[in-house]
């Protein structure tokens, strides 16, 4: 068994073990809405054994930073359609990974009408970028009331409908960085008195009741969920990172899901990969600077199914290739992570024509 070995995580069918991150790249149209650069730039990464598509908004709410996608209208799932196709007629497989920010926004970056919601009126105390403005701190959030819990839920599922309808072989839940999820667990950013704060049980209730709403709807088995304990990114913090994640994966773990990918964390306050083992033998995507080598070594000795890369596939379309066949990877600019257009994005060359 290694890296190059087929592998099925629940219902999903990988040719390889090489799994493509989810990144955010900032190359969405106005209105949230994906391009035909897009369609490209998934396309040429396609020989992933699976691809975890960028953070996608599942309502206009969820949106928070400049040039994000959302799949929320009938003319996003058509152009997220085209990205599944494109994808699918290399032989590719590909997940839409859900992912509502919560606090973490700028009313630059949302559409008019929009507004920014958290667990609890807790602003995040960092700044993000804006085009038209620059750097701006982060808005002051509006607490979700008791009642409206419950649609937010649904829009997790409707986009679950909406991500199928445009062809993704499944949906993975993005239940760390600071966002929506992560903001539910945390005791930081929660401060509510009812049944969605407090108790590590009523805190991870959010996130569970996602899950089953996304899990009705594509299936258990097409369902996957990203996370990584004591993560302090956009102001995140936790009392007990170990025991709120103790208690969410054992839930979560009942469920019945395709997989769960952690972000390891060699100094954080969790053995992230520790816990996860624990509760995810068999089903596990590791991420986070993994080597060649050290993936290899993961996956032969059974401790992860399959290893995710980011960085490594934003120069090196021809990823697995170059791997399989021992050539060098070439640098990414950083300069053009986050810009509009296709240069950084889709202009790095095969290895062929290096």
């Amino acid at each position: 068994m290694n890296l190059f070995t087929p592998l099925e995580l629940g219902a999903l069918r990988l040719r390889n073990r090489i799994v493509m991150a989810p990144m955010t790249r900032s190359r969405s149209d106005a209105a949230a809405m994906p391009n035909a650069h897009m369609v490209e730039y998934y396309r040429q990464r396609a020989s992933a054994g699976l691809i975890v598509s960028e953070g996608i908004a599942p309502s206009a709410n969820g949106l928070g930073y400049c040039r994000t996608p959302g799949l929320y209208s009938e003319a996003q799932v058509a152009g997220w359609r085209k990205v599944t196709d494109a994808v699918h007629a290399e032989g590719g497989c590909i997940v839409a990974q859900i992912m509502h920010v919560g606090r973490v926004a700028s009313h630059y970056n949302k559409p008019e009408g929009s507004e920014t919601v958290a667990p609890s009126a807790i602003t995040a105390k960092a700044q993000m970028y804006t085009d038209q403005a620059g750097m701006q701190d982060m808005d002051a959030p509006r607490a979700l009331t008791l009642g409206e819990i419950p649609a937010v839920i649904e829009e997790y599922r409707q986009a679950t409908r909406n991500a199928l309808q445009a062809g993704f072989d499944g949906v993975e839940l993005h239940c760390t960085s600071g966002y929506l999820p992560a903001q539910f667990l945390s005791t930081g950013t929660n401060q509510r008195s009812d049944a969605y704060g407090g108790p590590v049980e009523n805190r991870a209730r959010f996130v569970l009741e996602v899950l089953r709403a996304m899990a009705d709807v594509a299936g258990a088995d097409k369902v996957g969920m990203r996370i990584c304990p004591g993560n302090p990114f956009n102001d995140l913090a936790d009392e007990d990172p170990q025991g709120t994640f103790d208690y969410l994966l054992d839930q979560a773990s009942q469920l019945g899901l395709a997989y769960l990918h952690v972000i390891r964390m060699p100094t954080g306050p969790v053995d992230n990969l520790a816990l996860a083992i624990r509760y995810f033998p068999g089903r596990l995507i590791g991420n986070e600077s993994y080597k060649l080598e050290e993936a290899e070594a993961a996956v032969a000795s059974g401790e992860l199914a399959a290893v995710s890369f980011g960085r490594s596939f934003i120069g090196n379309p021809d990823l697995v290739a170059r791997w399989e066949h021992k050539l060098p990877l070439a640098r990414f600019d950083m300069n053009t992570l986050y810009t509009p257009g296709p240069e950084g994005y889709t202009s790095y060359p095969t290895a062929g024509h290096d």
